[in-house]
């Protein structure tokens, strides 16, 4: 999870899209809600939100010359409105702010493959992704389908979100996919040194974090946050 979003988060940053991607994580509260009420794990609809969520800012974002941050501003009223509506008890409070606890066998195998999907993704497309970045009119120009990455990207954003569920919450997970990257984009000399830096940090914070929670029997995700923070301060 941790190296999803150190990688995932880079190109958040180089995107602007740091204020959008907390709101994006938000996003996941109706499906999560909806889960709940029909006795599901939260995770199945919180990913099926998210997923969601991200065809329907990647479709409005193709008719219309708003930004990222606005569609998902507007796409996160709804979802909050709606997710208020359906999403109450204990369960909730885990999923939105995480919690310890051991795994079971399904999130396991979900997490593992999911993170090796997009940490393989990102890898693989960075020179695609970094020439959109720099110019749409070049990326077009080499072949690049600039519509399908954006698609593809945000599709691993909303999976990076849900794989944040049990140490984070997905309220929480957008912090730990920009916080490292952040950092990482100060101080790094190049896309590489910027995807060790954002990667460790990410790394550092969520096991540091997870340990801490577990001993104190504490929602794991505010914890991870606090100390991604601290890390920050350090490297800066």
């Amino acid at each position: 999870m941790a190296v999803a979003a150190g990688l995932v988060g880079c190109f958040a940053v180089m995107r602007r899209m740091t204020l959008a991607a907390d709101a994006f994580s938000h996003v996941a509260l109706p499906g999560i809600g909806l889960a709940l009420v029909f006795r599901l794990n939260p995770l199945i609809g919180a990913l099926a939100a998210l997923l969601a969520g991200s065809m329907l800012i990647w479709a409005i974002e193709g008719k219309t010359n708003l930004s990222t941050e606005a569609i998902t501003g507007v796409v996160f009223s709804v979802a909050l409105a709606i997710g208020s509506l359906t999403a109450t008890g204990e369960e909730l409070i885990d999923a939105l702010f995480g919690a310890p606890g051991s795994m079971t066998i399904a999130e396991t195998v979900f997490a593992l493959v999911a993170a090796l999907a997009v940490t393989g993704f990102i890898l693989k497309a960075r020179d695609r992704l970094l020439v959109s970045l720099v110019s749409t009119e070049v990326a077009i120009a080499s072949g690049i389908g600039v519509a399908s990455l954006q698609l593809s990207f945000l599709v691993a954003f909303a999976v990076t979100v849900a794989l944040g569920m049990r140490y984070l919450g997905v309220l929480l997970m957008g912090s730990l996919i920009i916080i490292p990257a952040t950092v990482a984009k100060r101080l790094a000399r190049s896309i590489d040194g910027m995807f060790a830096i954002a990667i460790g940090s990410a790394l550092v914070s969520t096991l540091l974090g997870s340990w801490i929670a577990a001993l104190t029997v504490r929602p794991s995700g505010p914890i991870i946050v606090a100390i991604a923070f601290f890390v920050s301060l350090l490297k800066s």
